[in-house]
């Protein structure tokens, strides 16, 4: 154990004869080399903030201008106007006395080089930024680029081809705009009056203006004001009231999850996947702390995106709070914690200043499988604490989690680099029923056992008994896009780059005299394990009201979707649209998740999916409508919702202003029936793609087999439907729907059929237009041969 050896690197005993000092060489070598590995972080980390501050220019620009006015000066040409000699004049007396009159003008002109330098830099800067405010090209129609939009790329492309750093952009990203109240008013009421009969539309309609006309513009002025002063004035209020400040489990209501392969397991040999997944993890870390991912952008543009998720993404946890919870972060962490058949280990993954081997990691995490100790009493559930309701944990940590072995057991899990779990099960798609496996593989993933999972750690990672693994994410620090991201990494990097032996075993030597794994140790009271079995009981009525399917479509994909012109993400909603009005007989307020990280610490925005237009494309084709007439109204449809989307990410969404207000007006005291309303409106189908990102990293050409399935989430309202996609490659997309059992209304397995369904009506709907069309030009073909 790493502490072990550090506490004994020097031990001294008094005897008659004096003090007898004894030194263990190879425990201060440790300490040294672990001292090295810090400095050379801390000496990273401030040239990253050199490079980040000088960006879009770099250091070495400084040197072309200092020769530049060296060499206009060698000329007897005065660059500066004479502010060089100004800056001669108001030298230190005691450089006037120790330099020449030539030396004291080459120092003067070197910082009036530099500060030239840092001008053109903030010039530059600021052209930057409003290159990147600049959304109008998202509007344009394909084909049809304006002039202006034709010099803006070229512009961007410039300033592109510096390579950054992760974090290079961020200073540069413009902030998120505050919406006029009138446009939010009436965008809001144009996508509820789809849904609405007319009597309670104009009822809506007098309460938006009643808001507009007394309370609005005054709460508008105050978001205005936060918005001048606050880098976003949407996230902190986001993070703080919708997650942290909830007291209900976090547990299927707020984490998500992701899974492995779809078809493929790399290995089945439990130890050396976790070997391979840990080591992937820890060279992403690598990579983020030395900012060496390039920033994430727009996909097919050079716009980049906000990073700032990616900061706490590792060495983070959300501890809970009577009143509300907090996300901590450490900077580092050398160990990561693991769960195994009811005990906790912390596993030292440096070791002299090193990251272990793969084998070297496969052998630790062996170990503990064989470990055959069994847990302390009431240590096997503890985990269920963070699965249950917010403040009896809260109670329970401060209580009794706040000194003692159960402190430093605590923290070792807190302080972690991230968490994982040895499952004892074996999950993904097997055996004579490879759906259902897949959908208790995606209940597993959500929820597992309610106590043996660290809900509250950023992520944790769970390594079945096959070898198939997956991950459970926290909400409040991050979307899922910035966990896709990671994972993707985690499964190229597992598979493609690191790999396996032919006995399945992972590559690399390992150094027998490696310390154990380092058990922790609980001294659970009677009160506690109470508490746990209070806590458990909630978390397990909770999971086993979950209703999850998961199910790929492999009828079509991305690539046949795109031969109809038709975006994939509208495709999808609107199928989803018909496939809800078939299964409920009605709309609902939907809502698809978008990104607003176009803007610095941007999160996410609601588009909302069920439009007039929409509406009125599935009532045509349930109401027997023509074939042509459905067809233009669904590309109606298709346009609005891109239309929608394009706005959301823009900063012209609708619920995160209201949310704001709402906030602003919950500050002043003030109540207002129209914010209330809104906000208490149920999203009975909520939905969100998970976006694949690094498609560089799959070479789905040689290795098709090696598909993502993407991941899920619980559904939000009772009644209702959580539903997420993965669009993978050309072929296929991969589907995950949760539902409430306790909801007579609601069955996962009747809507993913019914979404299937629709999914192939709408595309024999498109493909029956292109067969005619191509029909047509084949008649037409020979009649205009005729008139030639």
């Amino acid at each position: 154990m790493a502490e072990a050896h550090q506490a004994v690197a020097f031990q001294f005993t008094i005897t008659p004869e004096g003090i007898d000092l004894q030194l263990s060489y190879q425990a201060l070598n440790q300490i040294y080399l672990s001292g090295v590995r810090s400095w050379k972080k801390r000496v990273s980390r401030m040239k990253n903030r050199v490079i980040k501050g000088v960006y879009p220019a770099s250091l070495s620009s400084w040197l072309f201008v200092a020769i530049g006015i060296l060499a206009t000066m060698y000329m007897q040409s005065d660059p500066s106007m004479g502010l060089i000699g100004k800056i001669q004049q108001h030298l230190p007396l005691s450089l006037h006395v120790s330099l020449s009159s030539q030396g004291q003008t080459m120092l003067s002109a070197l910082v009036f080089s530099t500060l030239l330098w840092l001008s053109l830099i903030l010039a530059l800067r600021f052209c930057l930024k409003l290159l990147l405010s600049y959304h109008h090209w998202m509007f344009e129609q394909h084909g049809r680029v304006s002039n202006t939009t034709k010099v803006w790329v070229t512009l961007m492309r410039l300033f592109s081809r510096k390579k950054p750093l992760l974090y290079s952009y961020q200073t540069s990203l413009p902030h998120l705009p505050v919406p006029a109240i009138q446009d939010t008013l009436n965008r809001y009421l144009e996508s509820v009056h789809p849904l609405l009969s007319d009597s309670e539309f104009q009822l809506k309609t007098n309460l938006a203006k009643d808001f507009e006309l007394t309370l609005g513009h005054r709460l508008q002025r105050y978001l205005k004001l936060k918005a001048l002063w606050a880098t976003n004035y949407v996230s902190d209020w986001w993070e703080e009231y919708v997650y942290l400040r909830s007291r209900g489990p976090i547990m299927v209501n707020s984490n998500y999850y992701g899974m492995d392969f779809l078809y493929v397991t790399p290995t089945s040999v439990q130890a050396a996947r976790a070997g391979n997944t840990i080591t992937a993890l820890l060279l992403y870390r690598r990579k983020v702390n030395r900012e060496e991912l390039t920033p994430s952008r727009v996909p097919g543009t050079v716009i980049p995106l906000c990073a700032a998720q990616c900061e706490r993404m590792f060495n983070t946890i959300r501890t809970p709070g009577v009143e509300t919870d907090e996300l901590r972060h450490w900077q580092d962490s050398e160990f990561v914690a693991i769960y195994h058949k009811g005990r906790y280990f912390r596993l030292w993954v440096y070791r002299a200043g090193r990251l272990l081997s793969p084998r070297e990691i496969e052998y630790q995490i062996q170990r503990i499988l064989d470990d055959p100790s069994p847990p302390f009493p009431g240590e096997e559930k503890l985990g269920a604490l963070t699965a249950g309701e917010r403040i009896p944990w809260a109670q329970m940590r401060q209580q009794f989690f706040s000194s003692g072995v159960n402190k430093k057991s605590l923290d070792a899990i807190e302080k972690a680099a991230f968490f994982i779990t040895l499952d004892d099960e074996e999950q993904g798609m097997k055996g004579d029923d490879p759906a259902g496996n897949l959908d208790r593989y995606a209940k597993s993933l959500l929820h597992g056992k309610c106590y043996d999972r660290w809900f509250d750690k950023s992520f944790s990672i769970v390594i079945y008994k096959n070898g198939k693994n997956g991950l459970n994410a926290e909400h409040s620090w991050a979307d899922a896009p910035t966990v896709a991201h990671l994972w993707e990494y985690t499964l190229a990097t597992d598979a493609f780059q690191l790999g396996y032996t032919e006995d399945g075993h992972c590559k690399g030597e390992v150094e027998l005299s490696l310390p154990p794994p380092q058990r922790l140790v609980w001294e659970i009271s009677p009160e506690v394990q109470a508490q746990v079995c209070s806590s458990l009981a909630v978390a397990q009525a909770l999971a086993d009201d979950v209703d999850c399917h998961v199910f790929p479509f492999r009828d079509f994909g991305k690539g046949c979707i795109k031969k109809c012109k038709i975006s994939p993400d509208a495709f999808i909603q609107i199928s989803l649209q018909l496939a809800y009005y078939r299964d409920r007989g009605g709309f609902c307020l939907t809502y698809e998740a978008s990104m607003t990280r176009l803007f610095r610490e941007g999160r996410t925005e609601t588009v909302r999916s069920c439009s007039k237009e929409s509406c009125d494309f599935v009532k045509a084709l349930e109401g027997g409508e023509t074939e042509e007439e459905c067809r233009r109204l669904f590309r109606q449809a298709s346009e609005k919702h891109q239309n929608l989307y394009r706005m959301a990410m823009t900063g012209a969404g609708i619920d995160r202003h209201l949310f704001c207000l709402y906030v602003v007006s919950k500050y002043l005291g003030v109540g207002s029936a129209f914010l209330h309303e809104v906000l208490s409106e149920p999203w009975r189908l909520s939905t969100s793609q998970t976006p694949v990102q690094q498609l560089e990293l799959f070479d789905l050409k040689n290795h098709p087999d090696y598909i993502s399935l993407g991941g899920g989430f619980g559904p939000v309202a009772d009644d209702g439907y959580g539903v997420s996609y993965i669009i993978v490659g050309e072929d296929l997309i991969n589907f995950h729907v949760s539902s409430k059992h306790s909801c007579s209304e609601t069955d996962s397995h009747k809507f993913g059929a019914q979404i299937q369904k629709a999914l192939q009506d709408i595309m024999a709907l498109l493909s029956n237009d292109a067969k005619t069309s191509s029909s047509s030009k084949g008649t037409n073909q020979p009649q205009s041969k005729k008139l030639h």
